[in-house]
């Protein structure tokens, strides 16, 4: 049963590896009662400038600068003695007083990293004996099993490759439950595997499970992709496999322009490059088309292709409440993107989807690159409603343990609801 006060005997943090052999967070947190409840904390390659600040060493004889013994001395230091110091009524509670604490807009003194993987580790002590999607369900939201993207091809900052945009995902949005969607997704995988190795193409991975072949050029990709889907025995679109686009366009913007394959484009250039991507082939969701910076550009883009297509804002909203609240006024985008560690707490996070929810935006909720095996979002997703979790290939560890934690679910609670919320759909 959900728990409304909890008290805390012990807190720690340890250095571990996450999926790109980078150090980040493992928390402990132990109640009066001497039970454990453990977070691993997520980090972004590819990242907003307005993200939460993850803090790191910057000792260059350790990880290349990269360690992260300042913010395990945080956790186990001023957040110890702040978690210990009293009992706490409820999850938003803790956050309010972690954010106090830390006193900065950008939660930069203690680092997000080590705010993060308290607020995820308090959140399941607050679930008590409720499986975690159920305690984390706002009232008046329907929990629901999401449309899983998996990502199959990696470029950008994800894969040592001269593909600029970073992801190539497919959603199986006409499987009939999340079981059938994971077999549809891994059947894909499979043969595109297939079709790469017959090509003579690479079939090494990038940083999130896909492959990472040496193709320049997005419009090659997809067709690649399409026929891999025609090739696994589905159709490729709305009945079938659809396919979702990241490009992380924030990467390959420069001096005002974009850069894609040794071209050099405009916003508008880009704009009507989307368009012909949607109408030549089963694209139904485009996430950072445009540049964080490039708030014209996303108007004119949502303008122009926001009836056709889910456009998806992760490095312009970097999941933060305020953003999306202008980004909503001003009619940029009709989708967040969610994740946990761009903001720094859980309740923060679920206030971003709640103005999201509100506004009419669809949302995702995302992994990160430099991932752990911790499946926290799976039961998030599934909390929220949101209908759409991207977590990687069906391949490595880090990845599939989100899948399948996602798979438990719809197996111990075979009444909750499959698929795209109507707002979704509507696209």
């Amino acid at each position: 049963m959900t728990r409304n006060d909890v008290a805390f005997s012990d807190v720690s943090a340890l250095e571990v590896l996450d999926s790109r052999g980078n150090p980040t967070l493992q928390v402990t947190l132990t109640d009066r009662d001497g039970v454990r409840y453990v977070a691993g904390v997520p980090s972004g390659a590819s990242t907003g400038t307005r993200e939460a600040v993850e803090l790191r060493d910057g000792d260059d004889k350790r990880f290349g600068g990269k360690g992260v013994m300042h913010a395990v001395a945080n956790v186990d230091g001023e957040l110890a003695d702040l978690l210990r110091s009293r009992t706490w009524a409820s999850l938003a509670d803790l956050d309010a007083a972690m954010i106090e604490l830390d006193g900065t807009p950008t939660k930069s003194r203690l680092g997000a990293n080590a705010l993060v993987g308290v607020s995820m580790a308090a959140a399941r002590a607050f679930a008590g004996g409720d499986p975690l999607w159920v305690s984390l369900r706002p009232a008046d939201v329907e929990a629901r099993l999401p449309v899983p993207h998996l990502n199959v091809l990696n470029g950008g900052v994800h894969a040592p490759n001269d593909l600029d945009f970073q992801e190539f995902m497919i959603a199986p949005v006409g499987a009939p439950s999340f079981p059938e969607a994971v077999r549809a997704g891994a059947a894909v995988y499979a043969a595109l595997r297939s079709l790469l190795r017959t090509r003579g193409d690479a079939t090494g991975l990038g940083d999130e499970g896909g492959f990472a072949p040496d193709i320049a050029q997005p419009e090659d990709v997809l067709r690649l992709i399409v026929q891999a889907i025609g090739d696994a025995g589905y159709p490729a679109g709305a009945s079938g496999v659809a396919i979702a686009l990241d490009p992380a366009a924030s990467e390959f913007y420069r001096d005002g322009s974009y850069h894609v394959a040794g071209e050099t484009l405009s916003s508008d250039d880009m704009i009507a490059r989307y368009e012909q991507i949607a109408a030549d082939f089963p694209v139904w969701s485009l996430e950072d088309g445009l540049a964080e910076g490039d708030w014209d550009g996303w108007e004119r883009l949502t303008a122009r292709l926001g009836e056709r297509l889910q456009l998806v804002g992760d490095d312009i909203f970097v999941t933060n409440p305020a953003i999306i609240t202008e980004a909503i006024g001003r009619g940029v985008g009709n989708s967040s993107l969610i994740k946990l560690n761009q903001i720094g707490t859980v309740t923060e996070t679920l206030d971003a989807q709640r103005i999201s929810r509100e506004a009419g935006y669809t949302q995702m909720v995302s992994h990160r690159s430099g991932e752990t095996p911790d499946p926290f979002i799976a039961d998030l997703t599934v909390a929220t409603g949101t209908g759409q979790l991207k977590s990687g290939a069906p391949a490595r560890g880090e990845r599939v343990a989100k899948y399948n934690r996602l798979l438990e679910i719809a197996a111990t609670a075979p009444e909750l609801p499959y698929g795209l919320t109507s707002e979704a759909r509507l696209r």
